[in-house]
């Protein structure tokens, strides 16, 4: 059985606190078990999305997908930068950006030892993306699927509204993710590297199994299926797939429960902190909508985690106020990059990073965060207001 990390006590720890919130009635039970009730759809989306792509990632489809980016690169860092940008963006948008901050990272760094990449640019450029391309789909993060039943959006709806400010956020990350990370000064390496041979495949079956079910899964999230069925039966298909082949992939380690025990608690917590004070402070920051929302958006996310700054920011937007709800989704999603613990994915990506040896400066992180943020978050809240119908 796994030990138990610092993380995994902090986010029991959150639990905790919110439980003895309700206990003590700092926060009233009714009111408790309406939040939960709400967010329970979420995390049976979310438990059912991360063992889905845990499987996939066993039947060896992202690192044979890796492997041939690295490849299709032809030992040039620059079109090898573009395949993974395009790559991590894509696998957030389609499959969350926890799936991008705990799944591809490892994919990622393991290709780095077998080319000679350096770690750090491949680490920086999934929980950049991770967090940055979480825009487009309501699948892509939590916090859009908070949002979409008051925005009353469709798939479709959602991605229409938000295509020009996904495409500007990317374009900054883009941008900044090479001059912080990749280009030769950065990275102090030379120009080229040795693309590694094709990934194997340590069983065909389970491999094309898993590739199918991520089509059919991407095509029913298009088509504007419900995401949780979705993702559900996506789990189902690859958990029946495994028990055919090797089950002994089938551990209940692929259950993410502490990170169901750290989003239980956030949704205990904020909403009694949301009782003594916290909705005045956040109507005090948000003013009335556009950049200030989306700037007290990403202000709370980067001291609070994004999912607690989206929860206190929609309670004092009006009803009606849809696009102050999406610039405030735009602060939250794009704008959680400054600090370890601004967003879930981040807690798990640094996690992941001590645990393959790779060091990141916090003084480094916090500071091309920052530009990150006020860059990203600027260019996708322009794009927004230019879009509006």
């Amino acid at each position: 059985m796994r030990r138990l990390t610092s993380l995994d006590l902090v986010r029991v720890a959150v639990l905790v606190v919110g439980l003895l919130c309700v206990a003590t009635g700092v926060l009233p039970w009714r009111e408790a078990v309406a939040d939960l009730g709400r967010v329970g759809p979420l995390l049976v989306f979310l438990t059912a999305v991360i063992v889905f792509a845990e499987l996939v990632k066993e039947a060896d489809v992202f690192d044979v997908l890796a492997a041939r980016l690295a490849i299709a690169g032809r030992g040039r860092y620059w079109a090898l930068f573009a395949l993974c940008v395009a790559f991590a963006a894509l696998i957030t948008m389609f499959l969350n950006l926890d799936t991008t901050a705990v799944l591809l990272t490892p994919v990622l760094l393991a290709l780095a030892a077998r080319t000679d990449i350096p770690a750090l640019p491949l680490a920086m450029t999934t929980i950049w993306l991770a967090n940055t391309a979480s825009l487009l789909l309501p699948v892509s993060n939590l916090t859009n699927l908070l949002a979409e039943g008051r925005l009353a959006l469709s798939t479709h709806g959602f991605a229409a509204r938000m295509w020009a400010p996904q495409a500007a956020a990317l374009a900054v990350t883009a941008l900044l993710l090479w001059i912080f990370f990749w280009r030769r000064g950065a990275r102090d390496t030379p120009d080229g590297y040795h693309p590694p041979p094709p990934a194997p495949v340590r069983d065909p079956a389970l491999f094309w199994t898993a590739a199918a079910v991520c089509v059919v899964f991407v095509a029913a999230v298009l088509a504007g299926a419900p995401i949780a069925a979705v993702a559900v039966a996506a789990a189902a298909a690859l958990v029946a797939a495994f028990a055919w082949r090797d089950r002994s992939k089938l551990t209940w380690g692929l259950v993410p429960w502490q990170l169901v025990a750290f989003v239980v608690g956030l949704f205990l917590v904020v909403p009694a902190l949301s009782r003594y004070g916290l909705d005045d402070l956040t109507r005090a920051l948000a003013g009335d909508g556009g950049y200030r929302t989306a700037a007290a958006g990403a202000g709370l996310a980067n001291v609070v985690n994004n999912l607690p700054a989206y929860y206190a920011g929609e309670r004092v937007i009006p009803p009606g106020g849809r696009d102050d709800l999406l610039a405030l989704l735009i602060g939250v999603n794009a704008g959680s990059v400054i600090t370890p613990w601004a967003s879930v994915a981040t807690l798990l990506w640094f996690e992941t990073c001590r645990r393959h040896g790779v060091r990141v400066r916090p003084m480094t992180f916090l500071v091309t965060g920052a530009c990150l943020a006020v860059a990203a978050v600027a260019a996708a809240v322009a794009a927004l207001s230019l879009t509006a119908g």
